[in-house]
């Protein structure tokens, strides 16, 4: 039978190549960073663009996705807020497409009012379309 014998006392001592705390210490400050930068990050990078024929979105912080969903394609808007959202009177837009799986476009972060005005402009650009 084998004995695990843990050196409590060398845990503390003074010659240690890193001095106690420091890797969990570094981690928390480094998670808080990223947990703080990454969602202004995600939002900066965001853009959308309502164009004659079609909506326009851009996205990502180190893999940019530019995403062209055509007016003709769309089959209806949604303006969401969830509890968090509502909060802050932040809402999103979420365009529904002909399709199957992955077939809605979302566009968060929006100023509530500004998603109900984007979803009413969107609206009538389609119905300036069909015409």
């Amino acid at each position: 039978m084998v004995a695990l014998v843990i050196d409590i006392a060398g845990i503390a001592k003074a010659d240690r190549a890193i001095p106690l705390g420091v890797i969990s210490g570094t981690t928390v400050l480094i998670g808080g960073l990223l947990a703080t930068l990454l969602p202004v990050l995600r939002h900066r990078f965001w853009r959308y663009e309502l164009r004659t024929e079609e909506l326009a979105l851009t996205r990502g912080i180190w893999n940019r996705v530019h995403t062209v969903v055509p007016l003709r394609r769309i089959q209806h808007l949604d303006v969401s807020q969830d509890v968090i959202e509502r909060n802050f009177s932040l809402g999103r837009l979420i365009v529904h497409t002909a399709g199957t799986q992955g077939s809605s476009v979302v566009v968060p972060g929006l100023e509530f009012e500004e998603a109900e005005r984007l979803r009413s402009e969107v609206k009538h650009a389609i119905n300036e379309y069909a015409v």
